[in-house]
């Protein structure tokens, strides 16, 4: 009796513990403390100074939602990959994901998406030398992409790839295949175009290398938590509705892509879009199938 006892105790505890799984406000508040993912090669939205510090327009705006959300509460930062980040977010590792992720419906199985905070268009980024301007230029050759990523799969999809036969590289993190590119190893890079333009300004000769092809799909990035955790969501949306209405949302947009940034002072130079535009005017948390390019 006492053994079974003892056993129902410990199914109640693992009951509660499973219950206790998904409430992320819970848990900081328990622990003292948020992790923060991050990335350490997307410049521009997130990305690495050294010294364990990082910044960008997504580490800023998950920095100001965590004061307002759980001001006592201390930020540690993890940096997470195109790989690792989801189940990283899955099994409570990362608290809240502030990187450069797709919210696609595939992923939103998996876990939650706050409203849509950046718009990003899929292009390549080649030697600015190379003559190519056009998907269609593609074959034969070798196309970076980065581990864990959507856009090669994206460009595969392309009615204007259809035939081209080319080598997939992969590399580990955007900077990496960015390397690959700068390298020769490369003829083009495929990402989201804020990524390529960071990659390209903090590159030794920035004028070497540009932004080219058609828009091969036009993806919404937000920030990221686990799933079936509607009160921590809430709270996420209710900061970013706050500074889209207040326009502190543009301003930060602003700094960080139109604006001299940190390390190098470099200027990103992407002016915000039409689609960004209409999404802070009526915010939704719509996954990337909606924005399909018919």
């Amino acid at each position: 009796m006492k053994k079974a006892i003892v056993a129902l105790a410990g199914l109640a505890l693992t009951g509660f513990a499973f219950g206790q799984a998904n409430d992320t406000l819970a848990k900081i508040k328990g622990s003292g403390k948020v992790v923060m993912g991050v990335r350490d090669s997307s410049v521009g939205t997130s990305y690495a100074l050294g010294d364990n510090k990082y910044a960008g327009y997504h580490v800023e705006l998950c920095e100001r939602i965590l004061k307002a959300v759980v001001p006592t509460a201390k930020v540690e930062y993890t940096v997470v990959t195109s790989a690792n980040r989801i189940p990283l977010v899955q099994n409570g590792t990362v608290d809240i994901e502030c990187g450069t992720t797709t919210n696609n419906t595939a992923r939103k199985e998996q876990v939650s998406f706050a409203l849509t905070t950046l718009v990003t268009e899929v292009r390549m980024a080649v030697r600015a030398n190379s003559g190519i301007t056009s998907i269609t230029q593609l074959n034969g050759k070798n196309v970076a992409t980065t581990t864990g990523t959507t856009s090669v799969q994206t460009l595969r999809k392309n009615e204007k790839a259809n035939g081209i036969d080319f080598k997939e590289i992969y590399g580990k993190d955007h900077s990496d295949s960015f390397l690959l590119l700068e390298a020769g190893r490369a003829d083009a890079f495929v990402m989201d175009d804020n990524i390529l333009a960071g990659n390209i300004a903090n590159s030794k000769n920035p004028a070497d290398f540009k932004l080219a092809g058609e828009v091969l799909n036009v993806e919404p990035i937000a920030i990221m938590f686990r799933k079936d955790d509607p009160a921590f969501k809430k709270a996420v949306d209710d900061q970013i509705r706050g500074m889209m209405k207040s326009g502190d949302l543009a301003k930060l947009y602003a700094k960080w892509y139109t604006s001299p940034i940190p390390p190098k002072n470099s200027n990103l130079n992407l002016a915000m879009g039409d689609t960004l535009k209409a999404l802070i005017a009526n915010p939704n948390d719509n996954p990337m199938e909606t924005y399909a390019k018919k």
